[in-house]
């Protein structure tokens, strides 16, 4: 008995079955000009996620949005004491609580804003791993936030100002270049190290500490006089430093920084801004895959 094998193949190709063109899918153009043509596509999405920031941080809490005065008042009381009465140093004849908190209110405004930024990323994982936009929206979207406190903190200076008799003069019309740089260096940074700390989260362990040394290593309590002349230089390659001693010129009439040093202090805030989002836009390919 014979049975039936299997047909033979055919070699020769069936008509209709020629191989269609493939499509590849690439990512789009990379340049800086494009990427930034998206982020203003999404101008949108960075006043949702501001306006929802806002509302989390201050969603059942009894003071509400009264911490963004209670924090800097109760700092610069502390501060004020432990420099000004214990340590006794020099407040440019201000008077010790206003030096302080104004000094409070700029670094507050570059803390607030750069420690937001860095964990931008990692607090809204879910965004970043399900959906795309332009990652750098993220750290954008919080210097909304922080400059709605910058403006609470402010109208408590200006009261200040005004119960202790403290005039602002002309330079108080370039108050918003110093905020500016401020803002532009707390950016910069905080988007450097949100995209770092996407694959290594020791990053947000790290950056509380360096915000906080900061403190001590910036003008914020004291005067800048208070450092001796050889160290100056050493002293003012903090970028912070000469900015704050800006801030106080507008707003109290301190004396003016070194033109050099304010010079290098904006050189180093605009290239730090420069170079976060470049990381970020260089980094943000690979976030969905590890975060």
């Amino acid at each position: 008995m014979t049975g039936v094998g299997p047909a033979p193949l055919d070699p020769s190709p069936t008509v209709g079955t020629e191989p269609k063109p493939l499509t590849v899918i690439v990512p789009g153009s990379t340049a800086v000009g494009q990427y930034l043509r998206d982020l203003g596509h999404f101008r949108g999405l960075i006043w949702v996620l501001a306006v929802r920031d806002i509302k989390l941080r201050y969603r059942q809490t009894a003071l509400g949005a009264s911490w963004v005065v209670i924090q800097p008042l109760l700092s610069a009381g502390v501060l004020g004491f432990v420099f000004g009465k214990v340590a006794r140093l020099p407040t440019d004849g201000i008077p010790t609580f206003l030096f302080v908190f104004c000094g409070m209110v700029a670094f507050s405004c570059f803390t607030s804003a750069a420690g937001r930024a860095a964990g931008s990323l990692l607090g809204n994982t879910g965004l970043v791993s399900k959906i795309y936009f332009p990652r750098l929206v993220l750290p954008f979207s919080t210097a909304v936030s922080v400059l709605l406190d910058l403006l609470v903190s402010s109208c408590v200076l200006a009261v200040l100002l005004f119960t202790t008799g403290v005039t602002p003069g002309a330079g108080i019309l370039l108050l918003p270049v110093w905020l500016l740089l401020l803002l532009a260096l707390a950016q910069g940074f905080g988007a450097a190290a949100a995209s770092v700390s996407v694959r290594y989260r020791d990053v947000q362990q790290i950056v509380p500490v360096v915000l906080q040394l900061m403190l001590y290593a910036s003008p914020v309590a004291y005067s800048v006089r208070a450092i001796p002349a050889r160290y100056q230089d050493l002293y003012h390659l903090n970028p912070v430093a000469a900015l704050l001693e800006a801030f106080r010129w507008s707003v109290l009439g301190t004396p003016f920084p070194g033109s050099w040093y304010l010079a290098y202090s904006a050189t180093v805030c605009v290239a730090t801004f420069v170079v976060g989002a470049l990381v970020l836009e260089r980094m943000e390919k690979t976030f969905a895959d590890v975060i």
